[in-house]
């Protein structure tokens, strides 16, 4: 059993983000989620904030700090994406998911760290996906914004790792959550064929290897790439 730890997660009012918030809560943490909008699961304090924005984080981590504590574990979570062939794509439909998806995590983090420097303790778990390392037609910003995260948690690892600081990716794959949800019928069973394990994931699936990535079991797993994806990323 691990210790009990403060936890933050971003964009944890739906989707994978809120089923991490739930795991984190079953197993005893105390359980912070950043929303624009909507409410975290229950058991958890949601603060509004946007993680394109500095102060709100600032303010966000405050209200968290000064009713749960310190955050020891940082889950960046918070994504979106603006899919369009790149010949299509401006510049803004580009700027905007780089600077949610990856200057997002960067600002979660960076306001994290003095706690857990301090604490000699913090787990950075960053929520990339298969297509950062795989690719998708369509997907240029969004891709490159998850593949970002890699580069991000092994600096990151190489910069604190000597002080109980651990920096690791998940990268899902197909997973069902209200996005999946809307494809057609037709394109839903087409991804699956491309899947080895002949199914969709699950929310849980992932946030599983989220909290077993912010226990005292993998302490010694640093700037590591998980992929939780039924096999189709083979690795990549």
């Amino acid at each position: 059993m691990s210790t009990e730890r403060v936890v933050l997660v971003t964009g944890g009012n739906r989707g994978i983000g809120r089923a991490i918030a739930e795991r984190f809560v079953a197993e005893g943490h105390r359980v912070a989620v950043t929303a624009r909008s909507g409410e975290g699961p229950e058991g958890t304090l949601t603060v509004r904030a946007d993680v394109t924005d500095s102060a709100a984080l600032d303010a966000a981590f405050a209200e968290v700090e000064q009713a749960l504590g310190p955050v020891t574990i940082v889950v960046a979570n918070a994504g979106i994406t603006k899919d369009t062939l790149m010949l299509r794509m401006s510049d803004d439909d580009f700027d905007a998911v780089v600077d949610t998806n990856l200057g997002g995590a960067f600002r979660v983090v960076k306001r994290a760290l003095k706690g857990m420097i301090r604490a000699r303790f913090g787990r950075v778990i960053l929520i990339s996906s298969v297509v950062g390392l795989y690719g998708s037609a369509g997907q240029v910003n969004y891709s490159s914004s998850k593949s970002a995260l890699v580069g991000f948690a092994r600096s990151l690892t190489r910069e604190l790792g000597a002080r109980g600081i651990t920096s690791n990716v998940v990268a899902p794959g197909f997973i069902e959550t209200d996005m999946t949800a809307q494809l057609p019928e037709e394109t839903q069973a087409e991804y699956r064929k491309s899947i080895p394990a002949g199914r969709y994931g699950s929310a849980s699936e992932v946030a599983g290897v989220v909290t077993w990535l912010a226990s005292d079991d993998a302490a010694y797993i640093s700037g590591a790439v998980i992929p939780v994806d039924g096999g189709i990323g083979m690795g990549h």
